[in-house]
């Protein structure tokens, strides 16, 4: 009997992390930039906020930051407010809205868990958290070395895709030219009949000019690309910045040091760059490594980016491209799997006693 009620403990537990937000399907490719507004594939070292979802495929480090401060949308696949495949340390890490959080090392700084009850997983240890009315499990990726495996999965998943939809976007032929006048660069779209418009432009260009106005004229999507391995991002945006990050990404491919310092609009796909900011992004942000001083606003990206029909050279194909990616287990794909074992063990030796 004594067999039977640890094998009941165990599947109980089990069950328990199956319902949390934990994930089966990572998103990738195009459907990322919707899920998350900011994707770190590195470290992320932050003294600001984030209005919606957050992934550090890193350490997490900086003074006090804010997640998940807006009420946004339920994830489509159970993501948290915040991940974190690495550590988390420094100031205290606010999570709103009862977001939750997953994380795959030590959380040294400290969580606030503010709003809903929330549901916080931890690979390692948790200091200084008042759980209170809140589920949080600790110790996860000693008990189930799976749990920390779904976790670098996610993050090689989304470095592979983000960068191989960087590239792809880098090839597209442009129909759109900007125009500038004087101080001023001038956005035209003029979208396919698949609702896309594109911009190939250099860095010198965009350094050339102090403003920037779009007109989107019914694009579903507009991509930016811009060439060059060094970007400073100081354009004052006439209109405003609102609704921009749902249609406008701006790609940059070959960036390596991207430094922003006007509030931006638009989704940034910068899967290569050190980046810093100083002010906030309207959209969707993908970096290298980030060190944020600027928030981080929805919408998220919300387009209908229409990938090219075939995969670009050099890619691993449709499993990682922007288009319908092949998804790869999570953490909660590998918790299903465990779960099954333990029933099927429970049913066996249940039946035997």
């Amino acid at each position: 009997m004594k067999l039977i009620r640890r094998s009941r403990a165990a599947l109980l537990f089990a069950a328990a992390m199956f319902v949390t937000p934990a994930h089966a399907d990572t998103p990738s490719g195009i459907n990322a930039l919707s899920e998350w507004n900011l994707i770190v594939l590195g470290d992320l070292v932050s003294s600001s906020e984030v209005e919606g979802r957050t992934f550090v495929g890193g350490d997490l480090s900086g003074n006090s930051s804010n997640y998940n401060i807006a009420q946004v949308a339920p994830s489509p696949s159970a993501q948290p407010g915040l991940t974190v495949v690495g550590n988390v340390t420094g100031g205290t890490k606010n999570l709103n809205n009862g977001s939750g959080a997953i994380i795959g090392g030590n959380v040294d700084s400290g969580f606030n868990l503010n709003g809903d009850p929330q549901t916080v997983l931890v690979g390692g240890s948790l200091s200084h958290t008042n759980i209170n009315q809140n589920t949080v499990t600790t110790g996860l990726a000693a008990s189930d070395p799976a749990f920390a495996q779904g976790l670098q999965q996610d993050k090689s998943l989304l470095t592979t895709s983000m960068n191989n939809l960087s590239y792809e976007m880098s090839t597209l032929s442009a129909n759109s030219q900007m125009e500038i006048s004087g101080n001023r660069g001038t956005f035209n779209a003029q979208p396919g009949s698949d609702g896309m418009a594109v911009f190939n432009i250099t860095s010198d260009q965009l350094n050339s000019i102090g403003e920037i106005q779009f007109n989107l004229n019914g694009a579903e999507t507009v991509v930016v690309n811009v060439s060059g391995t060094s970007i400073n991002l100081n354009d004052n945006f006439l209109g405003g910045t609102n609704n921009l990050g749902e249609k406008v990404i701006w790609n940059f491919p070959d960036a390596e040091d991207l430094t922003l310092t006007t509030a931006w609009g638009g989704s940034v796909l910068a899967p290569k760059a050190d980046a810093h900011t100083y002010n906030y992004i309207q959209g969707s942000g993908v970096f290298g490594n980030l060190n944020q001083d600027g928030e981080m606003h929805v919408g998220t990206y919300g387009g209908g980016y229409v990938p090219p029909s075939t995969p670009p050279s050099g890619s691993s194909g449709g499993s990682s491209s922007g288009g319908s990616p092949v998804p790869e287990p999570g953490v909660l794909g590998l918790m299903a799997i465990a779960l099954g074992g333990l029933y099927i063990g429970y049913r066996r030796r249940r039946r035997a006693a």
